[in-house]
């Protein structure tokens, strides 16, 4: 493996696997000075499609429920998901002494 590296990407998912390899680019991977180690986690966007309001949900459910409602609560769960996957991340980090910056950002 090539020694010091200017950055590396460890694109975590929360399955085992990933946080295994993000354990192991924190064994095994040697970054210049000013190199940085960056971990990542993405999700796809909400499957509803957001803005459109096509009033009563058609499939039996509440009246008074419309689709930008759905749209927030899967957007919650995602945050959810990112925001525990990202913990245990850090907390690998923090076990091995790394230093590391938290820049959640939504696009």
């Amino acid at each position: 493996m090539p020694e010091n590296l200017g950055c590396v990407l460890v694109a975590v998912d929360g399955s085992e696997e990933s946080m295994n390899a993000l354990n192991w680019a924190l064994d095994n991977v040697k970054l210049r000075p000013d190199g940085t180690l960056v971990i990542i986690h993405v999700q796809s966007p909400p499957s509803i499609a957001v803005g459109l309001n096509p009033g009563a949900i058609p499939f039996g459910g509440p009246s008074d429920v419309e689709v930008p409602a759905f749209t927030a609560a899967i957007e919650a769960h995602q945050r959810r998901i990112t925001d525990a996957i990202i913990t245990h991340a850090m907390k690998i980090c923090a076990d091995k002494n790394v230093w590391f910056l938290n820049l959640t950002r939504k696009f």
